[in-house]
Parts: structure tokens; sequence; C-alpha cells
């Protein structure tokens, strides 16, 4: 299980550093010709916040445990990216994108997997 939960740690945060760098890079106009029309309810600023989070949430899911410093920031940062994808889902459902929200189920159940297993059964040892 251990291995399982390296495995999903790490696709997440290439998904979400990928997609972090993305919106803090890329100006607001250049991510909604990407596809990302839910920019569009949202101050550049906010996006670049976005785009922070998600670059930190990346290293918190790997980095802590690669190391052995700070371990417990793996599942709190898994936790921090199931609250992000609760906000995304609520957006993209707003307006009416419905297939994003199946994109935010799913990276919400894989971050809440990783956060159950880090937080419980197959925590980082100190």
């Amino acid at each position: 299980m251990n291995v399982v939960l390296w495995i999903a740690a790490v696709l997440l945060a290439l998904a979400f550093l990928f997609a972090g760098a993305l919106k803090l890079t890329q100006p607001k106009s250049a991510l909604a010709e990407r596809g990302m029309g839910w920019t569009e309810s949202f101050s550049p600023g906010a996006i670049k916040v976005i785009g922070a989070l998600e670059v930190l949430a990346a290293v918190g899911l790997v980095l802590p445990a690669l190391f052995g410093v700070v371990p417990v920031l793996v599942p709190l940062a898994a936790t921090g990216l199931v609250l992000l994808m609760v906000g995304a889902a609520i957006t993209h459902g707003r307006r009416g994108e419905t297939p994003m929200i199946a994109v935010n189920v799913v990276l919400l159940l894989l971050a809440a997997f990783v956060a159950w297993g880090r937080f419980g059964p197959y925590a980082f040892s100190s």
C-alpha cells in the first residue's frame, strides 16, 4: 500500500505542479484561450494565488517524505488539495462546466486517499 500511496502522491504532484506553473506563468487571457473558462470569474491575482497553492501542494506531497523532513506535511498538502478541488468543483458547477467536475472529483478522491493513508495506517514514522 505504501507504493500505491507514493504513486498517487507523485501523480498528484505532477498534475498540480504543471497546472500551478501554468497559472503562475501565463496571463489570464492565455489561460482562457487554453480552455480554462473559469478564469473569467477570477481576478489575475486570484488565479496566481491558486497557481501558487497548487505548486506548494505539489511540493508538499513529495519532498517532505522524500527527505524525511516534517513528513506530516504530505497529508496536510493532500488535505489542502481536497479543499481546493471542492472549491474548483463548486466553481465549475456554478458555471455549468459539468465535465470538469468529474476531473475535480477524481483529483479530490486521489488526494483524499493520500491524506487518509498518510494520516492513518500508512503514516511516515518519525
